[in-house]
C-alpha cells in the first residue's frame, strides 16, 4: 500500500490505550503498517459484498460482514 493513510500518532495512541507506557517508532510503523494492510483486505471485501448485493455503496453491514469472515 502506498501513501501514508494513517497518521503514527494515533498508532501511538492505540498502543497506549492497550497499556503500553513507551511507544517505539518502529512498534508505531509496524502497527500502522498491519493495521493499513488489514483495512485493505476488509475494504475489498466489502466492496465484493457490495457488488454481489448489486449495490455500488458500500455499507457498513457490508465492512463488518467482511471483518468476520477474515477472524
Amino acid at each position: 500500500m502506498e501513501g501514508k493513510i494513517l497518521p503514527l500518532a494515533a498508532m501511538e495512541k492505540l498502543l497506549k490505550k492497550a497499556g503500553a507506557d513507551r511507544v517505539s517508532e518502529d512498534a508505531k510503523i509496524a502497527l500502522k503498517d498491519v493495521l493499513e494492510e488489514y483495512a485493505e483486505t476488509i475494504g475489498a471485501q466489502a466492496a465484493k459484498i457490495s457488488k454481489h448485493s448489486g449495490r455500488k455503496t458500500v455499507k457498513a453491514g457490508d465492512v463488518k460482514l467482511a471483518a468476520k469472515q477474515e477472524l
